[in-house]
């Protein structure tokens, strides 16, 4: 227990606001994404800047309180809030300056993918970021940062060129290939094992217009889409990425769908994607001419936030005739129509020819990542939707490759059975011992140092 004196006493030290237990604006400060985490911190800390969050981290040590750290609050494992310890709350720092002479943009960690989208956009720019924009760029990029541009430009983190980042010991310290590069490089990949990233220099790149959108299929037509799909994903160039999967129309059928982006010349996209748009009985044809900002927010309508949420993912290292039987059957018993997969995301291009040891990301050779989104409305249909996800990914795990995405990881999961740092793990865990001896941060997919006793 930390006593109302010093309590008080901090939280008069912070530029930003706080809450603990009873204060109005607790209750709404403690909600993210997945409303099924229902944790309650002992004082949540919205910092205002980089010196509160050194302020947050020398706090919690010195009282020797458990702290969890929150940027977007997108996580659906819900590994940004803690009980009864000090959640340091980023998303109030919204900072973002392009420099579109250099092709460089400086960005906060509060700092959302529409937010970041926008800013670039304005300048004809981009760089990679996920598909789903109400995400925040942070735990994206920390854990790599899947999206539409990994063919053409690589994952979100092989973009990064510097960030600011506060470590176990309240120091600030600079990472970048120039500057302590063994934490530029687990930063990439490794989570929030390793400090508090108080902002992000990203590379950026020339994009106008695409061609992208998607097409829907019955559900019935799953196999014959799936077959066709396996060759495709890969028979285009870096600019074309796909995604495909089971999804609900807005009136409650489900379809089976495919989505693209093409982020070269508009009439090259078109000739790409005709064969696919060509394919058995499509339902819906949304393919065209759009901006990158209506491509990034096209997924928004399935993950609103408010609903309740239970993912399991993992690289596949093929998608056999076998493989495709059971991701047809799974794809007809979904219990909930909020539900998103089973989905497959297509690994390609830039993205693969990084090196698995260049960065913490490891799992860069697997052609597949294979998803299944569970969301649900109400408390009581928790247990049937993820009995059912976890039934749909057992029957898949015969195709899995040795290798999950960390950033998909459900609550449970443990990073190291799950292979979600690939080889790099060890390598990890020697940057953990320099920079987080004591395993401060480690409310996450935590990377155990060698000397810590397990919490």
């Amino acid at each position: 227990m930390v006593s109302r004196t010093v309590m008080t006493v901090f939280r008069e030290s912070l530029r930003g606001a706080s809450f603990t237990p009873g204060d109005p604006g607790y209750d709404d400060a403690r909600v993210v994404f997945n409303r099924s985490v229902d944790r309650r911190p002992a004082i949540i800390a919205r910092c205002a800047g980089a010196a509160d969050a050194i302020t947050c981290v020398n706090f919690a040590r010195e009282q020797g309180l458990p702290v969890s750290v929150r940027a977007g609050g997108h996580s659906i494992a819900g590994k940004a809030i803690c009980d009864d310890g000090l959640m340091i709350d980023l998303s109030a720092m919204k900072a973002i300056r392009v420099d579109p002479g250099a092709r460089t943009v400086r960005a906060e960690p509060g700092v959302t993918i529409r937010e970041f989208d926008r800013e670039t956009q304005a300048f004809g720019l981009a760089t990679t970021m996920g598909v789903i924009s109400t995400t925040g760029i942070a735990g994206l990029t920390l854990g790599g940062g899947m999206g539409w541009l990994i063919g053409k430009h690589g994952l979100a983190c092989d973009n990064v060129i510097a960030m600011d980042v506060v470590t176990a010991n309240g120091r600030l310290l600079k990472a970048s290939e120039q500057d302590n590069p063994d934490l530029f490089w687990a930063l990439r990949g490794g989570g929030g094992n390793f400090g508090i990233v108080t902002s992000f220099e990203y590379r950026l790149h020339s994009l106008g217009p695409l061609f992208g959108g998607g097409v829907l299929y019955p559900i019935e037509q799953t196999r014959e889409v799936l077959r066709f799909y396996r060759d495709f994903a890969f028979s285009g160039p870096d600019e074309l990425t796909t995604q495909m999967g089971r999804i609900c129309t807005p009136d409650g059928v489900p379809v089976i769908g495919v989505a693209g982006c093409y982020s070269g010349a508009l009439e090259d996209g078109e000739k790409l994607l005709a064969p696919l748009r060509r394919l058995g009985s499509p339902v819906l044809d949304l393919f065209g001419p759009m901006s990158y900002l209506q491509m990034q927010s096209m997924f928004d309508p399935w993950f609103p936030p408010g609903r309740q949420a239970y993912w399991k993912a993992n690289f596949l290292h093929d998608l056999s005739d076998e493989a495709i039987d059971i991701f047809h059957r799974c794809a007809q018993t979904v219990p909930s129509p909020y539900t998103t997969g089973p989905w497959l995301e297509a690994v390609h291009g830039a993205v693969s020819r990084v090196g698995a040891t260049d960065t913490a990301f490891a799992h860069r050779r697997y052609p597949f990542n294979f998803l299944v989104l569970s969301s649900w409305s109400e408390a009581s249909e928790a247990e049937r939707n993820i009995a059912w996800t976890r039934d749909c990914w057992d029957a898949m795990r015969p195709f899995m490759a040795p290798g999950a995405y960390v950033n998909y990881l459900e609550a449970e999961a443990n990073p190291r059975d799950r292979a979600a740092y690939g080889n790099n793990y060890d390598r990890l865990v020697t940057i953990k011992d320099k920079y987080d001896p004591d395993n401060f941060f480690r409310v996450n997919f935590n990377i155990q140092p060698s000397g810590a006793v397990r919490r």
